[in-house]
């Protein structure tokens, strides 16, 4: 993927017109095209270096394939259920989202979801539509008092929760992220779901759409709950079994639902929108002047960033990719890259087991984007088409390629302060250490040798092993960088390891022929880094 050379965006929706305000001003070509069928989309995306989308356009595996220059993904809203991640990942092509954007937005339709629940606010205003006056048709009762259950304490979720505590409210709620202590400061107590379903009066959901999440509430969670326990998803059709939900309704077990999404959009199905006792509204969350702007805004700076190297945000596959933009990580991820083609040519083969080993505190949290680095540096030379920091991990994967990372704090000297990459492919003798000097990744060691003077990794470069007493190798080297009109611009030698000592030539340009060489060494073999 070439960052920096994004040049056309396709909106595929309706979006505030700062989004392509904003991408106009930094010089990106816009075109706004809603409403696009799948066949349109396919064809319109074929030259398009990124796709904004909110949740109605579906980024399909198909649509990935058809598009040819596509880098980014922007999801203008939270989910990016609508995007198949996977599928864009494997391609390389980065999915971002607002995930604040519309936080408010989402909470404040919550609560008045609750609010209508409650009081039958949408019922009694369309009976006196009809020119009806029931006042004791329209009982509702208190909040005050009643428990709030919230599943998923994100921003959106503990947005409800404490504007619902204004109303006396008593929340609890669960999330298998957040932990106890930190959703005590925001006003709930968390519960297994186990002691959620009996004890609360109104359940609203704000998770994503997961199969550990899907059918959340289901026949058998109904069961368990109070007679009448009114219900909120204004997240993602399909974490309340639609079906469960309307045999609850049914029968009484749930006195009341409020949705504003579906499994199916718009629902075909309308036996539930038609239910005397449900209130439903097509999938407003996000349909405020303030959240459209906010997420229109947002996306387009992201993407801006992205294009003028600025930085990485929202980012939902590719974090390592993230981290490329920061200079002092930048050349530890081209470092890594480099270790793991040296690796892989040194040791003639990508897949098995690599162990990455960062040494030093200042790689204590560098695994994470080191690794993804060293399977693009190691499959950099395969039959891929392109491998980059946001795939590289999942082809690795695919190609039989297991890398794994630990870490200690100790680095040996010279490097305990800048700190040391260790890269080993397991079962072999193969091995490459490297660290970084001011911002050039250098080789310090390879298969047991240690370089006199670190060896720069960039550019051409031709690594060879050969007898320590023949000098003859180096001598052949500069004939042919001589005939071939090119230079010698550095030179490295290891310590001896069994009679033998590696070599590591800059070069102005590769050498086309190594055939007078190859006589002279052991193994030889050219990388572009």
């Amino acid at each position: 993927m070439a960052l920096g050379k994004l040049q056309k965006v396709l909106i595929s929706e309706s979006l505030d017109p700062c989004c392509r305000e904003i991408l106009q001003a930094a010089g990106l070509r816009v075109q706004e095209k809603p409403g696009l069928s799948k066949e349109e989309l396919l064809r319109e995306i074929r030259d398009c270096d990124g796709l904004i989308v909110r949740s109605a356009t579906k980024v399909t595996a198909e649509v990935l394939e058809a598009a040819e220059r596509l880098q980014v993904v922007g999801r203008a809203g939270t989910g990016v259920d609508n995007v198949d991640v996977e599928a864009a990942t494997r391609k390389g092509v980065l999915v971002m989202n607002t995930p604040t954007g519309n936080s408010l937005s989402a909470a404040e339709l919550t609560c008045g979801m609750i609010l209508c629940l409650a009081r039958q606010i949408p019922q009694a205003a369309a009976s006196m539509k009809e020119g009806k006056w029931d006042r004791k048709k329209y009982m509702g009762m208190e909040l005050n008092g009643k428990t709030l259950a919230v599943l998923g304490l994100g921003r959106i979720g503990r947005e409800v929760a404490t504007r619902m505590q204004a109303f006396g409210m008593k929340t609890i709620g669960y999330d298998p992220i957040i932990t106890p202590d930190v959703s005590a400061t925001f006003g709930v107590e968390q519960l297994p779901l186990e002691q959620i379903w009996p004890r609360c009066d109104f359940i609203t959901v704000h998770t994503p759409l997961l199969p550990s999440t899907t059918g959340l509430l289901n026949d058998s969670t109904f069961a368990k709950c109070r007679r009448g326990v009114q219900v909120v998803n204004c997240a993602r059709g399909g974490i309340v079994d639609e079906g469960a939900l309307l045999r609850a309704l049914q029968s009484g077990q749930c006195g009341g639902a409020a949705l504003d999404v579906f499994t199916q959009e718009p629902p075909k199905d309308r036996d539930l929108v038609n239910h005397p006792n449900v209130i439903s509204c097509p999938h407003l969350g996000a349909s405020t002047r303030e959240a459209q702007s906010r997420c229109g805004k947002e996306i387009a700076m992201q993407i801006v960033d992205m294009a003028t190297g600025k930085g990485l945000t929202g980012v939902v596959n590719g974090q390592a990719l993230s981290k490329a933009f920061a200079p002092q990580t930048k050349p530890w991820i081209t470092l890594a890259r480099a270790l793991g083609t040296v690796l892989c040519t040194a040791g003639k083969q990508v897949q098995g087991s690599v162990q990455v080993c960062t040494l030093g505190t200042a790689l204590k949290e560098a695994g994470s984007y080191l690794t993804p680095a060293v399977a693009m540096g190691m499959l950099a030379g395969g039959t891929q088409k392109e491998v980059t920091l946001v795939n590289a991990t999942l082809l690795a994967q695919e190609a039989g390629l297991k890398v794994t990372t630990t870490h200690s704090d100790v680095a040996p000297e010279p490097d305990s302060s800048t700190g040391l990459v260790q890269v080993s492919l397991q079962g072999t003798p193969h091995q490459v250490t490297g660290t970084v000097q001011g911002s050039t990744p250098v080789l310090r060691q390879i298969s047991g040798a240690t370089f006199k003077q670190p060896a720069p990794l960039s550019g051409p470069v031709l690594i060879y092993r050969a007898k320590a007493s023949d000098a003859s190798a180096l001598a052949t080297l500069t004939g042919l960088l001589s005939k071939a009109g090119g230079q010698l611009l550095s030179y490295h030698s290891s310590s001896t390891v069994a009679g033998e000592q590696w070599s590591i030539a800059g070069l102005s340009a590769p050498l086309s022929n190594l055939g007078e060489l190859k006589p002279r060494v052991t193994e030889v073999f050219q990388l572009h880094l």
